[in-house]
């Protein structure tokens, strides 16, 4: 496992993103799950950046772990307001523009980008676990698998 702490400001983005690329390619994701991956990070630190914190200064931690099982794990840890983006609503897509809620397109994308994600709170920590697989699961017809 390698992490990376830094303060939660969008000037930090670059730095995340480079230690994010590098888990993925040594990790041996495919150019398209590391196109996914990295947006969903980008779009889970810019929510972290302009909302966890709102009246105080705070750190983000970032790891990279490789499970045994084939999955390469982004957890994304901040100690500030409780948010659980599993309990957002999927937004309406197809009503006019005008008329949409505003929010919630963001996570939508993260859900709709990564192969799983889950949230968890210990104690005064939000951590979001991302987790990519190595390989596409997909349907090859045979059904004796």
């Amino acid at each position: 496992m390698q992490s990376i702490t830094l303060s939660s400001d969008l000037n930090n983005l670059d730095r995340f993103n480079a230690f994010v690329l590098d888990c993925a390619k040594r990790y041996g994701l495919s150019p398209k799950k590391i196109e996914k991956l990295m947006l969903a990070i980008e779009e889970a630190l810019v929510n972290i950046f302009n909302y966890a914190y709102p009246d105080s200064e705070g750190y983000v931690e970032l790891s990279c772990i490789e499970e045994e099982k084939g999955n390469l794990v982004i957890e994304i840890k901040d100690t500030g307001i409780p948010f659980n983006p599993l309990l957002m609503d999927t937004p309406d897509l197809n009503s006019d523009i005008e008329k949409r809620k505003v929010g919630g397109l963001g996570i939508y994308l993260i859900k709709t980008l990564v192969d799983e994600l889950d949230y968890r709170r210990e104690g005064r920590t939000n951590i979001l676990k991302i987790i990519m697989h190595k390989e596409d699961k997909y349907y090859d017809g045979d059904i004796s698998k």
